[in-house]
């Protein structure tokens, strides 16, 4: 399976956000999307950060209504969007995280470790989506647990390899 999210479809996420019938027929090519991945940066005012998963959920839910197959993005910021973050999403599915930016300093990684538990305790995926890195000492314990986990690289790890080959 060929992923490539690139800056200009961050981009096409606030075109998607504004204009979504004129995107339509375009996502409907696809046999299925994973939801927007609007920021929810831990220093954004809590109120942005739940717009941010607000607008991330009603782009999902009309696409759905749309015909379009959607693998819900999971994305908190710390423990006050944990519960926002789950709102809303069917237990024991798919389910997809970034992990790029979240788990190179130790800080950043923390929360990352403690929302991820959180999500997985919670919506008991069979399948993580993970977009970015996947390290094994994170992700073990839940393939240990007989979650399906499937990792691609994110654009900025395509780039950097891609100048090392």
């Amino acid at each position: 399976m060929n992923i490539f999210v690139s800056k200009s479809v961050i981009v096409a996420f606030e075109r998607i956000w504004t204009t979504p019938n004129k995107y339509l027929p375009i996502i409907k090519k696809f046999r299925g999307v994973i939801t927007p991945d609007f920021s929810v940066y831990r220093d954004m005012p809590l109120v942005m950060q739940q717009w941010n998963i607000y607008r991330s959920r009603a782009i999902g839910h009309w696409l759905q209504e749309n015909g379009v197959t959607v693998i819900p993005n999971i994305r908190f910021g710390d423990e006050r969007t944990y519960e926002l973050s789950c709102a809303g999403i069917q237990k024991h599915g798919t389910i997809a995280v970034g992990s790029h930016g979240c788990i190179k300093l130790l800080s950043d990684r923390n929360y990352f470790v403690s929302g991820l538990k959180y999500v997985v305790d919670r919506l008991e995926p069979s399948t993580l989506v993970v977009y970015g890195v996947a390290p094994d000492k994170i992700f073990t314990p839940y393939k240990e647990k007989g979650i399906e986990v499937l990792q691609f690289d994110s654009d900025f790890m395509r780039s950097r390899k891609a100048v090392s080959a």
